[in-house]
């Protein structure tokens, strides 16, 4: 069986002059997941619930990317609403269906977890980090099969590239019934004054978020501090993608046919080079 992926497109920002349609997935989050032996399906915005419903059936697995919309109100967060919905009634069922959420898409999961934004800003813009591993961390689903010297550089090297203005601090995921009894903290950051989660899993489902930016080392080039080209930070990059598309393969859904599988995939549509100082180096656009 061929895995498929799909990555959420997002409402463009306001300032691309490289845009075309309203709609864009950063080239990096397809790239990273195809890197790990997926192919990708994007799944644009604006479609109706039972559009979605039939591409749901069709695909192995959701990204939620990072980016930056309004995660209550945008067209992006009502479609990641829809199938968080769909991956709840379908892995209850015992149809595994995998979901990960990256920054943006981090905090998004938390919204629709707790039904309220309970992020809290922090000075996390553009920086690397060690992530400060919890004792979870070890027999965690997403942690227990890397390798030991890889989990040592995710904890001793400043290697985890943040890029974000909001974060959820450790007291309101603490404070909150829901958060709590769904989320599994498995590392933790400070920006110096906030502590906030940096990587969770979803204790009874497959759903798992990163803060941090994974597919940004080997994928994305703008110098800013934060972003890191080492081995170590894209051997992290290969050994994330490589757990997701292993949780996706699990994961029985399938297109109809070939021919509307063809129709699906990421092949179809090209990539738009945005320049070396571009915050993605590369997007795709969708009407």
């Amino acid at each position: 069986m061929h895995q498929k992926s799909c990555v959420l497109a997002q409402e463009n920002l306001s300032d691309d002059q490289f845009a075309r349609g309203s709609s864009y997935i950063a080239a990096s989050y397809v790239k990273f997941l195809e890197s790990a032996g997926a192919r990708v399906a994007p799944i644009r915005i604006n479609r109706t619930e039972e559009e979605y419903i039939k591409i749901f059936n069709s695909i192995n697995g959701l990204l939620l990317p990072g980016g930056d919309v309004d995660i209550q109100t945008s067209q992006f967060s009502r479609a990641a609403r829809i199938f968080y919905n769909l991956a709840l009634k379908a892995n209850d069922a015992g149809d595994y269906f995998p979901i990960w959420g990256t920054c943006q898409g981090f905090q998004q999961l938390s919204v629709l977890t707790a039904r309220k934004n309970l992020l809290t800003l922090t000075k996390t813009k553009a920086v690397a980090l060690p992530l400060i591993l919890t004792p979870a961390a070890q027999s965690s689903r997403l942690f227990r099969s890397f390798p030991r010297d890889v989990l040592q550089s995710l904890a001793n090297e400043n290697i985890t590239s943040n890029f974000h203005s909001w974060s959820l601090s450790i007291q309101n995921y603490t404070r909150n019934a829901k958060l709590k009894r769904f989320y599994r903290v498995l590392s933790t950051n400070s920006d110096g004054e906030k502590e906030f989660i940096s990587t969770m899993e979803a204790y009874r489902y497959p759903f798992y978020a990163v803060q941090w930016h994974p597919e940004k080392s080997p994928f994305e080039w703008i110098d800013k501090p934060g972003m890191v080209h080492t081995v170590s930070a894209v051997r992290i990059s290969f050994y994330t993608g490589s757990f997701f598309v292993s949780e996706a393969l699990k994961s029985q859904h399938r297109f109809s046919n070939a021919a509307e599988e063809d129709r699906a995939l990421i092949y179809n549509f090209s990539p738009v080079y945005r320049g070396l100082n571009a915050i993605f180096i590369q997007n795709y656009y969708f009407d």
